[in-house]
């Protein structure tokens, strides 16, 4: 057997259905295509220094790895790898071989500390722990059956609140953006984001080709965006809520739980038939409005550190 560690190319079209297929193989939980992974290598942010891998064993990808820089966090030097091998090619090196590039990829472009989600099983941890990671917080893949399942009837809006479609701000999307600006900086997490490139965010997530404009729902208060539940789609019949949340002086109003409700049933109406998120282990109001909605979880990740040097 033959493998080489390679880098993944917008223009290596074998390499990008590989990195894809194995993803969804070893994290069917998470949305990935193609043209979504061509479409991240060529408009990330150049301080992310983002280098995703590809081992490849006798012309197959058997194993992926997301590299890059947390570039908008306000401490720097925070990477990040991700390493997910074919669940019929585990214990043959790739994964090793991978962590080794990645880790080598970040410690030259300034990175002091790494972190790794790893999914909550023995071999996967040990794996981890062997390669000087160590374990940190945890976060639930949830997932909820739109084709058999039952939605909790929409609700009569509270005066004063409306329901708008995200593609409804095409024009400017700019209020979309300081709400998410706003509310990702209390989600749980081991590193800080502060969202302030307006323009990054609109190559990285409004443009992004598995967004739905269309089936993202923001709720409005007097005519101002209060909360929202963003929404994905690969093209399929697979649909995912990416971030839902409320400015901080509208919350407690329900109107998370209103903004979701609503795109899930247009999410519904529209053929998907397989609504999947993820919650930090620590966040009970959103795992408590998920299990409201019926999400089920389906499995555990665990999030590990690695100081380098």
């Amino acid at each position: 057997m033959t493998m080489i560690i390679r880098e993944l190319r917008p223009d290596a079209r074998a390499d990008l259905e590989g990195f894809a297929r194995v993803r969804h193989l070893a994290l069917p939980y998470v949305l990935s295509t193609p043209e979504s992974l061509a479409y991240d290598l060529t408009r990330m942010h150049p301080d992310a220094h983002y280098r995703p891998l590809v081992a490849v064993a006798d012309g197959e990808v058997i194993g992926t790895a997301q590299v890059h820089l947390a570039h908008e966090s306000a401490e720097p030097g925070q990477g990040n790898v991700n390493v997910y091998v074919h669940p019929g090619h585990t214990r043959r090196g790739a994964g090793s071989l991978l962590v080794r590039a990645a880790e080598e990829h970040l410690a030259a472009h300034g990175a002091v500390r790494l972190h790794a989600w790893v999914l909550d099983a023995p071999g996967n941890r040990a794996f981890a722990g062997l390669h000087g990671y160590r374990a940190s917080r945890s976060a639930y893949f949830l997932r909820l059956d739109l084709a058999g399942g039952t939605l909790p009837p929409r609700q009569e809006l509270p005066p004063g609140v409306e329901l708008r479609r995200g593609a409804d701000f095409a024009g400017d999307p700019r209020p979309l953006f300081e709400l998410d600006a706003q509310t990702v900086q209390d989600e749980p997490s081991d590193v800080d984001h502060d969202f302030t490139d307006y323009e990054a965010w609109l190559e990285e997530t409004w443009r992004h080709p598995l967004f739905s404009a269309e089936l993202t729902s923001v709720a409005l208060v007097d005519g101002r965006p209060a909360a929202f539940s963003a929404a994905r789609t690969d093209g399929g019949t697979r649909y995912a809520t990416v971030m839902t949340g409320t400015a901080r002086e509208f919350r407690g109003r329900g109107l998370a739980k209103l903004a979701k409700n609503d795109s899930l049933h247009r999410a519904r109406a529209a053929g998907y038939t397989e609504a999947l998120t993820g919650n930090d282990t620590g966040n009970e109001p959103m795992i408590a409005i998920n299990e409201w909605f019926g999400y089920e979880v389906c499995a555990t990740e665990v999030r590990h550190v690695r100081e380098l040097g």
